[in-house]
């Protein structure tokens, strides 16, 4: 997934927009983008959209946003949507593994309730959003074999923080913010899952976003959640390896491959050792090749 379009559950024809947009996820929201007094209203028609949304395989994947466990009001967001088999369920202020495991068995419980097989909802974990879930970034790992990405967010964060901002005149991120992403990156490498970068909320600055986006890629995230479907193609062609990347991976498989139990090979005058074939493996595989 290189990108991930958020939509207000109650949007209405936004919806049926992004699901046109190219994203490889539209993201149903159930939490930040709907009003307290909004929330049933939103639950029954995130249901409506997933029960009608074409089951055909070039299709986006369908995620939810819930409401988090502290809010009280998850198990009325998953009563509602389960039915509608969702792809996956984004799971915001995620705490640690045992956040995870609380969440995994009322998935279980649920899928039962629908006549889903176990493990059908998978979990995007929204892992550091909260200080707490800072600390508990390391413990992901085997958590749940729903887990298939992690990612963060600096505006809850910097809510917690009590900062007036968290990004400097020049748009960069801020100190603790630059913590918090690096923290998704090691949680997300050590828990062996994709770590997908945050939002960009100017979403008119279409360079900007491309810039932030490069370096996204750069540092090691797979994808990023957009909030406009205009950031939808920067995204994609971001996070997209060029032909010339798909080759160069492919010539560092095939050096490894011709000489067996070799600890480095030369391709073109440069040395290439185990760490280039581990990203040239996972590049490859992760885009089909």
């Amino acid at each position: 997934m290189r990108s991930l379009l958020f939509v207000p559950a109650d949007g209405g024809t936004k919806l049926d927009k992004a699901m046109a947009s190219g994203a490889d996820a539209v993201i149903i929201d159930l939490e930040d983008s709907i009003a307290p007094e909004r929330k049933d209203l939103a639950r029954k028609a995130a249901l409506d959209f997933l029960k009608r949304a074409p089951a055909a395989a070039q299709r986006p994947r369908l995620l939810v946003r819930i409401n988090g466990l502290d809010t009280g009001m998850t198990d009325a967001d998953l009563d509602a949507v389960v039915a509608g088999k969702p792809d996956a369920v984004v799971f915001p202020k995620a705490e640690g593994a045992t956040s995870v495991v609380h969440l995994d068995a009322k998935l279980t419980a649920q899928e039962a309730i629908a006549g889903l097989p176990e493990g059908h909802i998978k979990v995007l974990a929204q892992a550091v959003e909260t200080a707490a879930g800072l600390f508990a970034a390391g413990t992901f790992r085997g958590a749940s074999g729903r887990l298939i990405g992690l990612t963060w967010g600096p505006e809850d964060l910097s809510s917690e923080l009590g900062a007036t901002t968290n990004r400097d005149a020049h748009g960069n991120l801020t100190e603790p913010y630059q913590l918090a992403r690096s923290m998704c990156l090691y949680a997300a490498a050590a828990a062996k899952l994709p770590a997908i970068e945050t939002v960009y909320v100017d979403f008119r600055n279409s360079e900007g976003l491309r810039r932030d986006s490069e370096a996204a890629r750069r540092d090691g995230f797979t994808g990023r959640l957009a909030i406009h479907p205009t950031q939808v193609p920067v995204i994609n062609e971001v996070f997209t390896p060029t032909k010339a990347e798909i080759e160069k991976a492919k010539a560092v498989v095939a050096a490894f491959a011709a000489q067996p139990g070799a600890g480095a090979v030369g391709i073109e005058g440069k040395m290439y050792d185990r760490p280039h074939l581990v990203r040239a493996q996972a590049l490859l595989a992760r885009h089909g090749h």
